[in-house]
């Protein structure tokens, strides 16, 4: 079984907040931030590519409280990044290099034995936007390296 490896944006990052503040926390970094970033407030002799940046920071800023500051999108958000975090935990067995795999001309797969028996298999169609492979017996996963 093989899975994509995703990445989403941290919104407690991006208001440089953390999970266990409450609302009112939040909505004050968030309105600090809004403040040094909104369009209408930067000075005049900012380059353009500066002033790009900072538009994208801003519109980063607001996305972050669309769904922080609303405890339904919150608690959705929250509940994902435990399940993204659970994802990275899991027992890593090794880090390999796809051409270090067996290639099935047959199944038009790539396989490696497992220490427990059982075997990680991709295939080819795969190969490019897998990065973790689970064991078909038990719990481990390896990195696929490209």
């Amino acid at each position: 079984m093989a899975f994509e490896r995703t990445t989403r944006k941290d919104w407690y990052k991006i208001l440089g907040a953390e999970p266990s503040d409450s609302l009112t926390e939040l909505k004050r970094k968030y309105q600090k931030l809004i403040l040094l970033y909104h369009p209408d407030k930067q000075r005049a002799d900012v380059s353009a590519g500066e002033v790009e940046e900072r538009v994208q920071r801003f519109i980063e800023i607001d996305q972050a409280w669309k769904i922080l500051g609303n405890e339904e999108t919150k608690k959705e958000y929250d509940l994902q990044q435990r399940e993204d975090n659970l994802t990275k935990e899991w027992p890593l067995h090794a880090q390999i290099y796809l051409e270090d795999m067996s290639w099935n001309e047959g199944e038009q797969c790539y396989t490696l034995s497992c220490r427990c028996g059982g075997n990680y298999t991709v295939s080819k169609t795969e190969t490019k936007e897998v990065a973790l492979v689970c064991c078909d017996t038990c719990s481990l996963v390896i990195e696929i390296l490209q």
